[in-house]
């Protein structure tokens, strides 16, 4: 005795089939959409200038400084998990916003000098202070007119022989009238970092200092005052944390903002 193949039997395995083909497609698709995708966000987040999409992202951050509203690139409040001494969170308010201007004078002379093969096309400011008001930190961000290569030949420069570790070349703070950074001045600071980037038209930069407009006699780079075994003032009062930990979050957001602009532009 035999059975007839019920109704629709034949037609399974096609239906199956064509079932599974469409959704494989679909994966392939997606998985595609999600490789381009983060191809060209890694292009930009490792410096990679030489792709098309990086020389684009290049173009957008170099003309941030009108394009986009000073709270994204200068949040109001800045959260730094694990940004202080020993892995400790801060937040940082800001309390003063500089006039963007050229860079006569936010610079020593000789970091003035060092700078000048990059350029200055504008040069942007920003003065914040920590949770508990104790110390004060100037954050910058110099867009230049280099390209690519100038900004890589700079960078080299600064790492081969260690700039950013010298004295002479520490940048200088904004003191804003009427806030805890009023005596925010040139003998006021004490560690402060600076980072040349090659993947955007970019120079960030940190310098820190107490709130109570004490002189720092042996200021410290941010680099040594956050290692290991620091000793000195800077380094126990965490300044080196207050200037690397603000310079690195505006620099994520900076990027962040790079590769996703703005949908609308500001008046």
């Amino acid at each position: 005795m035999t059975f007839a193949e019920p109704e629709g039997f034949r037609d399974a395995p096609r239906v199956v089939s064509r079932r599974t083909r469409t959704l494989a497609a679909a994966a392939c698709v997606v998985l595609g959409l999600g490789l381009i995708g983060g191809a060209v966000t890694g292009s930009w987040l490792i410096g990679d200038a030489e792709g098309s999409g990086a020389r684009d992202t290049y173009a957008v951050a170099g003309g941030l400084w009108h394009n986009v509203p000073v709270d994204e690139l200068f949040p109001p409040t800045v959260e730094g998990q694990g940004a202080g001494p020993g892995g400790a969170d801060r937040v940082w308010t800001r309390i003063a916003v500089a006039p963007d201007s050229g860079c006569a004078d936010a610079f020593d002379p000789l970091l003035r000098q060092t700078l000048t093969p990059v350029g200055c096309q504008r040069l942007l400011r920003a003065t914040y202070t920590d949770a508990t008001q104790s110390y004060v930190t100037t954050v910058g961000l110099l867009f230049t007119t280099a390209d690519a290569t100038a900004m890589r030949s700079l960078e080299t420069r600064f790492d081969k022989e260690g700039l950013a570790k010298r004295t002479d070349l520490m940048p200088r703070p904004y003191a804003a009238k009427g806030t805890v950074a009023a005596g925010f001045g040139d003998k006021q600071r004490a560690s402060w970092t600076i980072s040349v980037l090659t993947d955007a038209p970019v120079v960030v930069y940190a310098v820190s200092g107490w709130a109570d407009g004490r002189t720092v006699d042996s200021p410290q780079s941010a680099q040594q005052a956050t290692a290991s075994g620091a000793t000195t003032a800077p380094a126990q009062a965490g300044l080196g944390n207050e200037a690397q930990g603000l310079a690195d979050r505006i620099e994520r957001s900076l990027r962040k903002t790079a590769v996703t602009p703005p949908s609308e532009q500001p008046s």
